[in-house]
């Protein structure tokens, strides 16, 4: 049973968006791996960017520089 954890940050990612995101990575891993849908679990988390940092310092204060 395949487990796929997704994180990304929590930036207004819609409902369809997580979707297809879900459908897609459940479609590659039977494609790729021959993996059963039926039983591949994707998980996503949507992490805010004050709890998200990239080379020592928040996303959110990245975003305000325009990185």
């Amino acid at each position: 049973m395949p487990y796929v954890n997704i994180k990304i940050t929590k930036e207004g990612v819609t409902s369809e968006q997580k979707k297809q995101l879900i459908e897609g990575v459940t479609n590659l891993l039977r494609d790729v791996l021959g993996k059963n849908p039926q039983t591949t679990v994707v998980v996503i988390d949507e992490v805010d960017t004050d709890n998200w940092g990239i080379g020592g310092e928040q996303v959110t204060i990245r975003r305000q520089r325009g990185q």
